[in-house]
């Protein structure tokens, strides 16, 4: 029988610090343990993109953003789920030295061009890409 895979969507913040970019690791006992991605979250029903990614990075890491456009989307099926990603530009309000993980999981700024060195969750390797490729 071939049952519908859940469709979720996430919105995921690209934070840049000059030429740096924001990861987040994914911490023991979670599915994908030891992968990186970029933080964020599962957007709420009724909530904007906007709105769910200054919520989940005040959540994840006490974090106050900036959300500006969004520069890249990719849809990736993994075997439990289809996932939509977007992903979207952000600076930090609060500063860069102030981040207070809450999650257990670890954060890395990594160069742009160095991104396609990271063992990233196979829906955000599309975006290191574009981003190591366009620095």
């Amino acid at each position: 029988m071939n049952e519908k895979k859940k469709v979720i969507e996430v919105c995921a913040a690209v934070i840049f610090d000059g030429h740096r970019v924001l990861i987040a690791s994914r911490p023991e006992g979670r599915e994908y343990a030891g992968y990186w991605e970029f933080p964020g979250g599962k957007i709420e029903p009724g909530e904007s993109k906007a709105a769910c990614l200054k919520r989940e990075l005040l959540e994840e890491l006490s974090m106050q953003v900036a959300v500006f456009d969004q520069i890249y989307f990719t849809e990736y099926e993994y075997p439990q789920r289809i996932v939509r990603l977007f992903f979207i530009r952000c600076l930090p309000l609060n500063g860069v030295t102030e981040l207070r993980p809450r999650e257990n999981q670890e954060y890395r700024w990594v160069q742009e061009k160095r991104l396609k060195e990271v063992r990233f969750l196979p829906a955000d390797e599309g975006i290191a890409g574009f981003l190591s490729i366009s620095s």
